[in-house]
């Protein structure tokens, strides 16, 4: 049996969706402001690391665009089409998100190693780029920890893998601002070396989010303390004698349910059927979950399924 959306899930998806805009158009401020700059400063500085650092940043646009997107399906409720709601979207943006970060990854490796061929003609990079890779440090960190807050508060796996997004961008300027160092102390290779640095940086996380979302989207199960935490509320649910067949998948940040309940088989349909309505209102309740499929057993018969029985 299928349980409703309660008002408090049209709640905090609308909590979630507004966090996920309001935090994501900051970023795109930001990014829009440190990659016309980066671009710019590098271009007239010589220095290719600062380059790739701004391209990143102009990627990050790109990426905040498909958060946006997302969130904008991700909150839209049950269809025909889409009986269980639209949250996966979010995992099909993460999936996108991933696949274009390792996208930029490869072609910031590209024109790295492309330097390495003619070390001869790398170029002494102004002391503009440093000041420039210093200020785009300090924003970008400054950026994570205001998205992963922001993340952490409203439990979107999205905007949390949007704010190490950001984490990541600033150890790049960290790595960018070592190598102009490197390259105004002499050391012009060091330059081509933090553009490497940068691109295996971002292809890195890029593949890390793209095999994350794949997962979820081929129905991974929820981590076993979510799952641990799910049978002890449906445990200590009054008239429930025992549960088993267990499991679980993600759907977006939260999670179905399908479980068959043990209760006593010389209870009427009725008393069955009201404490199984419990056990759902308690997961409901307590749970990052979308909804609970049950299914009824008199306690003590043997079953047959693929999970263990919990008692």
């Amino acid at each position: 049996m299928n349980h409703p959306f309660s008002a408090r899930d049209g709640l905090d998806s609308a909590e979630r969706r507004q966090a996920a805009r309001s935090s994501t158009l900051v970023s795109v401020a930001v990014n829009l402001l440190l990659s016309t700059l980066q671009i710019i400063a590098g271009a007239w500085s010589h220095s290719s690391a600062l380059i790739a650092d701004g391209v990143h940043s102009l990627s990050d646009l790109v990426a905040d665009f498909v958060v946006l997107l997302a969130g904008r399906h991700s909150g839209k409720g049950p269809d025909s089409d889409h009986q269980y709601g639209h949250q996966r979207y979010e995992n099909g943006a993460s999936l996108a998100l991933g696949l274009l970060l390792l996208a930029v990854g490869a072609g910031m490796l590209y024109s790295a190693a492309a330097k390495f061929l003619h070390p001869e003609q790398i170029p002494a990079v102004h002391s503009l780029a440093l000041w420039i890779a210093a200020l785009a440090l300090l924003a970008k960190e400054t950026l994570f920890r205001y998205m992963l807050a922001v993340a952490r508060r409203v439990r979107s796996s999205l905007l949390v893998a949007n704010a190490w997004h950001a984490r990541s961008d600033a150890a790049s300027s960290l790595v960018v601002a070592a190598g102009v160092a490197g390259n105004l102390l002499g050391y012009p290779i060091l330059d081509p070396v933090a553009a490497l640095v940068v691109g295996l940086l971002v292809g890195k996380m890029g593949l890390r989010f793209a095999w994350d979302a794949l997962h979820d989207l081929m129905d991974r199960a929820a981590d076993e303390n979510d799952v641990a935490a799910i049978r002890d509320t449906l445990l200590s649910t009054p008239g429930i004698a025992g549960i088993h067949d267990l499991r679980t998948r993600k759907m977006g940040d939260q999670i179905l349910v399908d479980v068959h309940l043990e209760v006593d088989g010389r209870i009427n349909v009725y008393q069955a059927h009201a404490i199984t309505e419990d056990a759902q209102r308690r997961v409901l309740q307590h749970h990052p979950v979308l909804d609970v499929m049950t299914h009824i057993d008199p306690a003590g018969l043997p079953h047959h399924g693929g999970m263990p029985a919990a008692h």
